[in-house]
């Protein structure tokens, strides 16, 4: 059974003998920076504390009296530090899941009006998320042309003579060129083409 805690100088409030999925309605909020009602109270992530103990079921007697979270820390181990770690990742990968299915859309739009640079992707990414940092920028590029490449809805061109012109790049050379850096930020060397699959 999991005990959690919540405290924001001067209030706090306890929930008990929780199960994995109880647990689970408050940590995964919590991880995704919401805000959490415990208590008759609204708690921010930003402002409280969050403690969790894992141990046996309390009973009614060992919880009256305000006994509940003494007894919960006494008889149990504190599972705080595990529980979030556990949750953190799977927040961040459903953020990311969202931001590559996002994106992909934008790159296509702007293949929409004709074959672009590969590099234009991850000016696209710049633009859209000046915020994150310039790898987290590169790896949504990568991984947006990536899965639109492979639900064959991107068709990726070698470098021609001329701007627009050359032939589509075989799937089993798809790899080396998107892990190149040359093809990401190199502006002296042939672009690589993208251009949308017409339907």
């Amino acid at each position: 059974m999991f005990h959690v805690e919540l405290h924001q100088f001067p209030h706090q409030a306890q929930a008990f003998n929780l199960g994995a999925t109880e647990l689970e309605a408050i940590i995964g909020p919590w991880v995704r920076g919401e805000l959490i009602e415990l208590g008759e109270r609204k708690w921010s992530p930003e402002r409280s504390r969050l403690t969790v103990y894992e141990g046996p079921e309390l009973r009614a007697d060992e919880l009256s009296m305000g006994r509940g979270w003494p007894n919960a820390t006494r008889s149990g181990v504190n599972v705080t530090d595990r529980v979030l770690s556990a949750a953190t990742p799977q927040v961040q990968g459903t953020r990311a899941g969202s931001a590559v299915a996002g994106f992909k859309d934008e790159v296509l739009t702007e293949c929409g009006a004709g074959r672009i640079g590969i590099h234009q992707v991850l000016w696209l990414a710049n633009a859209r998320y000046p915020e994150s940092r310039a790898s987290e920028r590169l790896a949504l590029s990568e991984q947006s042309v990536w899965e639109l490449l492979h639900e064959r809805r991107l068709v990726m061109l070698r470098p021609g003579p001329t701007a627009g012109e050359g032939d589509p790049i075989p799937p089993g050379e798809w790899q080396a060129a998107l892990l190149s850096w040359v093809t990401w930020a190199d502006p002296t060397a042939p672009a690589v083409f993208l251009e949308a699959v017409q339907e």
